[in-house]
């Protein structure tokens, strides 16, 4: 299966409230939501809560958690939040459902981009688009006289100097947390390098000079990160930008309203976005959206509700309300300053995530060996001929490589 592209190719609280005079109907069928804890997410979910029954979990560890709760009978939650790759899982459990019906009946507003289609049947309806990009301290960069990077090997120049300075505990952050965060660094990574995950077969292609250079740019960004970045979130990134800890970080876009958070940050109108750093082929980023399923367990009363619900979050009077919450791909936003960072990454050719099932296998595979070479228990080589031969097992296992 192959996913349409769009664009240019992402703590637990609970959320409940009676309905608003926002909605256009009052829901009186319970509705639970499980998506990623970001900005975005808070006010599309804060928005379906206005009209009536409905709670919302806001989870990092989402994507470990949606298969499961999906594929209880009936479903534990009727509304999830994907990006491209999350959605993969899903789909291939058969636990989210077609949406077309419901689209003909409440979605009148949505727009083409928005529509995620597998095989001509939409599965999903996309609100935003997201990437990670450059985030910098302007103040800091200006005071020390630094350029602005634009490669890698800048973005190392410019640490070095800012260590040296000592004016942040740290001049780079990075979501290097083992798992799925640091499998999507070395992917943004090889990207970058022009590189391709896998080739006839399904078999990996992770084992070259391309795959090399991304995990040596990798490790040289740790001389610069917090000793403790293997358990480095976008949470923890975010919140090191917000307490003046660090000058610089790849990030999503997603959080780059957070930067100016009054309530919770101390460098507010001091962080600026700009595109992603560029690797030898492309900038090492990749392009995702993020979007509304819903549940196949559950009664078509249920799906009536939340896809109501859902079109109420993602309206325009929330885009109104959030404009710089998100680059939405929703009608009447306006791009402001926080979507640069995005919008320069997309212009400067930046490959959308390759989402496929072997895919899938890939980035946990990558997430569960890539620390071995970053703490130096193995070199390169033999870090990536490992993954390949988990890769291979794992594919297997899955038919995917006979």
């Amino acid at each position: 299966m192959k996913l349409k592209t769009i664009m240019l190719a992402g703590a637990m609280s609970v959320a409940a409230t009676v309905a608003g005079a926002e909605c256009a109907f009052e829901n009186t069928v319970p509705i639970k939501s499980l998506s990623a804890g970001f900005e975005a997410w808070k006010a599309v979910t804060d928005a379906m809560a206005e009209c009536g029954e409905f709670s919302a979990s806001l989870d990092q560890e989402f994507r470990e958690k949606q298969p499961e709760a999906f594929a209880a009978d009936p479903a534990l939650y009727q509304i999830g939040g994907v990006a491209n790759a999350t959605m993969i899982p899903l789909l291939n459990a058969g636990t989210i459902r077609p949406l077309d019906d419901l689209i003909a009946k409440y979605g009148q507003n949505l727009t083409p981009n928005q529509l995620i289609k597998v095989d001509g049947t939409t599965y999903a309806v996309a609100m935003m688009v997201n990437a990670q990009h450059l985030m910098y301290r302007e103040d800091i960069l200006t005071d020390l006289g630094i350029a602005v990077p634009t490669t890698y090997a800048e973005v190392l120049e410019a640490a070095a100097k800012i260590k040296e300075a000592g004016v942040v505990d740290y001049p780079l952050g990075g979501t290097f947390k083992t798992g799925w965060n640091l499998g999507e660094e070395f992917i943004n990574m090889y990207l970058g390098e022009g590189g391709q995950f896998v080739g006839a077969g399904n078999m990996p292609t992770l084992n070259n000079e391309a795959g090399v250079r991304a995990l040596e740019t990798l490790k040289a960004m740790t001389e610069y990160m917090d000793p403790e970045y293997l358990v480095s979130d976008s949470t923890y990134v975010q919140q090191q930008f917000q307490q003046g800890k660090i000058a610089m970080a790849n990030l999503w876009a997603s959080r780059a309203a957070a930067m100016d958070d009054e309530a919770e940050s101390m460098v507010v109108g001091k962080v600026v976005m700009a595109a992603a750093p560029m690797g030898s082929a492309r900038p090492a980023s990749s392009l995702w959206w993020d979007g509304i399923v819903l549940a196949t367990n559950m009664t078509d009363e249920q799906a009536d509700a939340a896809f109501r619900l859902a079109m109420e979050g993602i309206d325009a009077e929330m885009v109104k309300a959030n404009n710089d919450a998100a680059v939405w791909l929703i009608p009447g936003y306006e791009p402001g300053k926080l979507a640069i960072g995005a919008a320069a990454t997309a212009a400067a050719g930046a490959a959308p995530y390759p989402a496929s099932g072997p895919m899938g296998i890939m980035h946990t595979e990558l997430g569960n060996g890539l620390s071995a070479y970053l703490t130096g228990a193995k070199d390169a080589q033999t870090t990536l001929a490992d993954i390949e031969a988990a890769y291979i097992t794992a594919a297997k296992e899955a038919g995917l490589v006979e």
